[in-house]
């Protein structure tokens, strides 16, 4: 069948032509107006043709000499819609068809190949200015078009057609529908196209009483939040929660409430203009802050909101409006600043039905905000930071996903289940590894049902039937138990090889590295806990050659909650340990006698060479954080405090293929008796820590002559370390390599698990 919609003639000779190509572009290219970008392109040549959406892609055919085939493909890549990404052309010449003008057809489903889905992207400036002027949609809060708007969110299979998203429930108005059929329209087969007549609407539950549409609904908004009140939020992907960020009874009341003890909370700002006022931004921070996919990234502060929000930190993750909402509630507020912190209690998934919000909320939220649009997949905030110069994702979820990493080997079929904790799952596709938004973290059974019931639902969308299964080394981790359940045949990886291969994926590295793994935790081929590796490794194998000194841990995962039982294992291994130290003040000197006796007998007590560790070990020795109320606590406390402008480092021995640092322990407690500042150890902590990085990778390059480094690992997400290693390496003419788009922690290895997975099976 053949659709033609506002269809115009040409008059050129090119319609006589006896030449006829089919062109295939593959990519980010549905539900982002490349319809009607190629339909005004072949116009503008004065070509004539078809142009279709596939679920391979989008296919056109146009009628045309050689010469007017190139100037046409060039300006696709040239000229292609901003919220577009195009990852491949391809062209054949093909039998003449006689085209008499330019036509589009309709979508089909030709197999189980699979183009990009679009992720959710920012409301446009076109869409805000619509706001204030069509009649239809002033102040609605659902406005968008082909450039902007929900995407991934919403969709529920291929190809990209309203009737396959949640959208299908809402009938179009004439005029939408107008819009929605007029090619040369910015919402022409925009999807969620909606206005107020026909579209979503919003409803605020509040003291029994239910408030609806926006004129009515924006300023008791406004007052809610304005009074000190706690509101919860339907976004994009989910809940969340919101209050005034300046107001510390409600920050300190949310807190509680949420159980969120000591992590800081997210902040979304009026604009750039306010952020600055309250935080440094460079102008690569800018430039993410602002663009379509709208991340929190981490900002050194200026200037203090409620004391809650940070909680002592010296850094502010900091958001700017996405949603039609935000401005909305932004223009009814003076408030400079809301919290907007993810909607669900402690680790659980982010809340997406508006029933279990309104019961899950009630002894938290004052209010709760609604909408009758349903949110068919979570997508959590991305959250990145910006080093040298180069934006770096810690949290990979709403506004990058799903958009593929593109592999150049074959990678169908290959299922990796990922890790433990901040779980991403990853599934290959043709040359493509689409990687899973942001899960969390596997231990908490609701949030392990999200993860099944994901892959489902990545399954069905991208037609995938996993011939492979590819998990972590570590049989206990939840994610392993499900690879081993599905009965596939199955390859175990170890986790910080997996690492380094993401690494590699994402930067399409091939052959031999030096990969250098700086991590908390992952089962090693020797029953011990690795995390601080030095590795020759390529996609399929590895060899360890370095590593940090083995310490134990007293009472196992207890460590990562109470630092300093760390501190104790790493000063009495060296015989340094003294119950005087200031960090055991508060700890009674039996269970110190207990921890080391344990160590002694080897009870509960596994060995670990983790980076992770040793940073816990030095945050409580100087009595920074001795008891964690979050993951990664101390060590985010530790790069907090850390004084700039110091070059000195400590002494360290590299003892046959491991490091001792027991010299620097002796020389911390020497400091700590002296009275230095904690910011001038840390500084020099950190330094010894990448001189250490520096130093061993040097020893392997002359060992083998490879030139090649590869980073990864959850400590290279410290601004400090990755951004002084990456210069250091630099300078001694290595080249050097560091996630970017895919997370450095556990997030990332998913990626590496496909890509080892893909190796061993010869594609």
């Amino acid at each position: 069948m053949v659709l033609v919609l506002s269809l115009q003639p040409v008059k050129n000779d090119s319609f006589h032509t006896t030449e006829t190509y089919r062109i295939h572009v593959r990519g980010l290219v549905q539900g982002v107006g490349f319809r009607p970008f190629v339909y005004r392109l072949a116009i503008e040549h004065g070509l004539a043709g078809t142009v279709e959406n596939r679920n391979d892609g989008v296919i056109i055919h146009i009628n045309c000499s050689d010469e007017k085939r190139i100037r046409f493909i060039e300006d696709i890549w040239r000229k292609a819609p901003p919220a577009s990404h195009i990852a491949e052309v391809d062209f054949q010449k093909i039998p003449a068809i006689g085209f008499t003008g330019f036509e589009i057809v309709q979508s089909a489903s030709v197999s189980d190949t699979i183009t990009d889905i679009s992720p959710d992207i920012a409301v446009c400036s076109d869409c805000l200015n619509d706001m204030k002027k069509q009649p239809n949609r002033i102040n609605y809060p659902f406005i968008n078009c082909t450039n902007c708007g929900p995407r991934f969110t919403i969709i529920k299979d291929l190809p990209y057609d309203r009737e396959k998203t949640t959208m299908k429930e809402f009938v179009m108005c004439d005029e939408c529908r107008k819009e929605y059929a007029d090619i040369l329209d910015r919402r022409f087969h925009a999807q969620p196209v909606a206005c107020s007549v026909c579209g979503p609407e919003y409803s605020l539950h509040c003291e029994g009483r239910i408030t609806e549409g926006s004129g009515a609904i924006l300023p008791v908004l406004a007052g809610l939040l304005e009074g000190g009140k706690i509101v919860a939020v339907k976004g994009l992907g989910g809940f969340f929660l919101a209050c005034d960020a300046g107001c510390e009874s409600a920050v300190a009341r949310l807190r509680g409430m949420k159980n969120r003890e000591g992590k800081p909370f997210a902040v979304m700002f009026r604009d750039v203009a306010t952020l600055k006022e309250y935080a440094a931004v460079s102008e690569e921070e800018e430039k993410s802050l602002l663009s379509l996919r709208r991340p929190i990234i981490i900002l050194d502060t200026l200037k203090e909101l409620a004391p809650s929000v940070t909680m002592g930190f010296s850094t502010i993750g900091a958001m700017l409006p996405y949603m039609p909402l935000h401005y909305l509630i932004f223009e009814h507020t003076t408030l400079p600043a809301i919290v907007l912190t993810s909607g669900n209690i402690s680790d659980e998934p982010i809340l997406i039905n508006n029933e279990d919000a309104i019961q899950q909320f009630a002894g938290i939220a004052d209010a709760v905000l609604t909408y009758n649009r349903e949110i068919h997949n979570r997508a959590d905030d991305s959250v990145a930071i910006v080093v040298n110069r180069k934006e770096r994702l810690i949290r990979r979820s709403r506004g990058y996903v799903p958009s593929p990493v593109q592999t150049g080997k074959n990678v169908e079929g290959i299922l990796a289940t990922g890790a433990e904790l901040v779980n991403c799952f990853c599934i290959g596709k043709g040359q493509q590894a689409v990687m899973s938004q942001h899960i969390g973290d596997l231990k908490n059974i609701e949030t392990y049902e999200f993860y099944r019931e994901t892959i489902e639902k990545f399954s069905r969308l991208y037609r995938f039937n996993p011939r492979l299964v590819v998990c972590d080394l570590h049989p206990d981790y939840l994610s392993s138990r499900y690879a081993a359940e599905t009965g596939l045949p199955l390859l175990q990886v170890q986790h910080h090889h997996a690492h380094i291969v993401s690494c590699m994926a994402e930067h399409r590295l091939e052959g031999k590295v030096i990969g250098i793994a700086m991590d908390g935790t992952g089962l090693g081929d020797d029953g011990n806990i690795w995390g601080s590796e030095f590795m020759i490794c390529d996609e399929k194998l590895y060899e360890r050659k370095y590593h940090f000194d083995y310490i134990p841990l007293p009472g196992g995962d207890k460590v990562t909650h109470e630092p300093w039982r760390t501190a104790v294992s790493c000063l009495y291994g060296c015989n340094l340990l003294n119950n005087d130290l200031p960090f055991l003040k508060n700890i009674p000197v039996s269970s110190v006698g207990l921890l080391c006796n344990a160590i002694d007998k080897k009870i509960n007590s596994p060995l670990s060479s983790g980076a992770g560790r040793l940073f816990d070990a030095v945050a409580a020795m100087i009595n920074l954080c001795t008891v964690s109320t979050f993951h990664a606590e101390a060590p985010m406390r530790l790069e907090a405090i850390l004084k700039k402008g110091i070059k000195e480092h400590y002494p360290y021995e590299i003892i046959a293929d491991s490091v001792s640092f027991s010299s620097m322990f002796n020389e911390i407690l020497k400091d700590i008796r002296s009275g230095v500042a904690n910011g001038e150890i840390s500084a020099r902590f950190h330094n010894t820590v990448f001189k250490v990085i520096i130093h061993l990778a040097e020893k392997i390059r002359s060992d083998s002559g490879l030139n090649r480094v590869v980073l990864s690992g959850g400590s290279f997400q410290n601004r400090y370390l990755l951004s002084e290693t990456e210069k250091e390496f630099a300078a001694n003419g290595f080249e050097v390599f560091a996630p970017l788009k895919v997370p450095a922690n556990d997030a990332g290895i998913a990626l590496g698990q496909l890509m080892i997975g893909t190796a061993h099976t010869g594609k």
